[in-house]
């Protein structure tokens, strides 16, 4: 008998782990970006992901990470850099909305797109060809179904 009340209670235990903070009661609140943070602010947060890379900085701000790691947003502000992309897919569906700077869309196939601040681009996850930019800060939404959208 004393199974039975054990494996109930286990499972609502993992469930708690797998659901996170949300199930377990924690408070879970939408994640604001205000003005001053879009203006560039929210790079001076302690929580934001400074890389240097090739002669580059670049500055990621996650506003939200699933616990999957599926699902993905935040800003992103990025130096001159250039990706190569065309030997191998993007791996990620992501959807960017640029706020400052500009970049330029390369296809496979010589499809070229050039992106400028206000305006946005969703990439598919098979996507091939090249990303150049001077540099930028934008919005972001990454999906991937691997999980590794970080």
């Amino acid at each position: 008998m004393a199974r039975r009340t054990i494996t109930p209670v286990l499972g609502i235990a993992l469930a708690a782990l797998a659901f996170g903070p949300a199930l377990a009661g924690a408070a879970v609140h939408p994640h604001k970006i205000g003005a001053d943070e879009v203006a560039g602010k929210i790079f001076a947060r302690p929580d934001t992901k400074v890389t240097h890379e090739k002669g580059s900085t670049f500055e990621d701000n996650i506003t939200l990470m699933t616990t999957d790691k599926k699902f993905e947003t935040g800003m992103y502000r990025s130096g001159p850099a250039h990706y190569d992309s065309r030997k191998k897919d993007y791996g990620v569906d992501e959807f960017m909305y640029f706020v400052k700077g500009s970049v330029t869309l390369t296809s496979v196939d010589g499809d070229v797109q050039v992106i400028h601040a206000g305006e946005a681009v969703t990439i598919p996850h098979d996507w091939r060809g090249t990303f150049d930019t001077k540099g930028y800060t934008k919005f972001y939404a990454i999906y991937s179904a691997s999980g590794n959208a970080d």
